[in-house]
């Protein structure tokens, strides 16, 4: 349920909760593959370093309680992929299931298009069903399937690759 759901940019003081929402993810899931848990200070850093290279960093507030956030960033660095990035949305565990992270990609994605983007990928551990239909429901479409890249919980990890193309140019 959605109905008393704000979507804004995140803000310092929002650091706490995502590195929460963060952890979570981190400890309990293969959405992250990463091992090693972060503070408010690392959330900090990274909202400010997005920010700063014109990235948004968007928070789903319910109750004045943040309870998702979501994000894009450079694909890869070099200059030909300057018009495609790549997005991340994680939502709080009890909060899941509710539409707060479609409310946060259909944010996600309408900034990319004001941004003038051409191509939003999402990498997503192939076995994330909920994640992938949310991204198909979306427009995404399945584009590539990396079987073994990545390793968590003693067990590899097959990525998949969905992209969504949001403009119609023919040329950059």
């Amino acid at each position: 349920m959605t109905d008393s759901l704000t979507i804004r940019p995140a803000t310092p003081a929002d650091a706490a909760v995502i590195a929460i929402i963060y952890n979570h993810a981190v400890e309990h899931t293969t959405a992250i593959w990463n091992d090693v848990t972060v503070d408010a200070g690392n959330r900090v850093t990274w909202m400010q370093t997005r920010q700063d290279a014109g990235f948004p960093v968007m928070v789903a507030v319910r109750a004045d309680t943040v309870v998702g956030y979501a994000s894009y960033g450079p694909w890869r660095a070099f200059d030909g992929y300057k018009a495609t990035v790549e997005h991340s949305v994680y939502v709080a565990p009890d909060a899941q299931g509710g539409g707060i992270g479609l409310a946060l990609m259909k944010a996600l994605i309408a900034q990319a298009r004001a941004d003038k983007l051409h191509v939003m990928v999402a990498g997503i551990e192939a076995g994330n069903a909920a994640s992938i239909r949310l991204h198909e429901k979306l427009g995404f479409q399945r584009t590539a399937l990396m079987p073994q890249v990545g390793q968590k919980f003693g067990r590899w990890l097959d990525l998949a690759f969905l992209q969504l193309v949001l403009d119609g140019r023919d040329a950059p």
